[in-house]
């Protein structure tokens, strides 16, 4: 999954033939997304899906990304980050990483073995606090 030599020396010169350095706007959007978001998804289809929230499984392709839009801010002549960066990784966090928790861990409900006890003695315990309660009111004549 790692980048050929070649491939981030071609994303510089397709940038510097496609995009012009008027600064930042949609020449610069238009740009991370054909090179930086397209290499993106292909890496990220070569990953299987349940794979998407481990940071161990993503984390060479997100700082390629990362990369990608950084080295085509300095060649249109963008400051980094900028407005268009972060509204740009909001997308793509909204689309491939909208399940994940912050850990990094897919969030489920425990088994129900473990699950099961931290309902059910709760339960239990207010049933006998309530059933004493019940049979100690009704012992009331040795109480002073």
């Amino acid at each position: 999954m790692g980048a050929q030599p070649g491939t981030a020396l071609w994303f510089i010169i397709a940038v510097s033939q496609c995009v012009s350095a008027s600064g930042c706007g949609p020449q610069y959007e238009l740009a991370i997304d054909e090179f930086c978001l397209a290499k993106f998804r292909l890496d990220m289809q070569e990953l299987d899906q349940g794979h998407w929230c481990s940071w161990e499984d993503t984390v060479e392709i997100y700082g390629e990304l990362t990369n990608c839009t950084f080295l085509v801010a300095l060649k249109v002549g963008c400051f980094w980050p900028n407005r268009l960066v972060d509204d740009f990784f909001i997308r793509v966090h909204r689309h491939y990483f909208h399940d994940c928790s912050l850990s990094g861990r897919l969030l489920r409900d425990p088994p129900n073995g473990i699950l099961g006890p931290f309902i059910a003695v709760p339960i239990l315990v207010t049933l006998l606090m309530t059933a004493l309660v019940v049979w100690r009111s009704k012992r009331s004549e040795g109480i002073v």
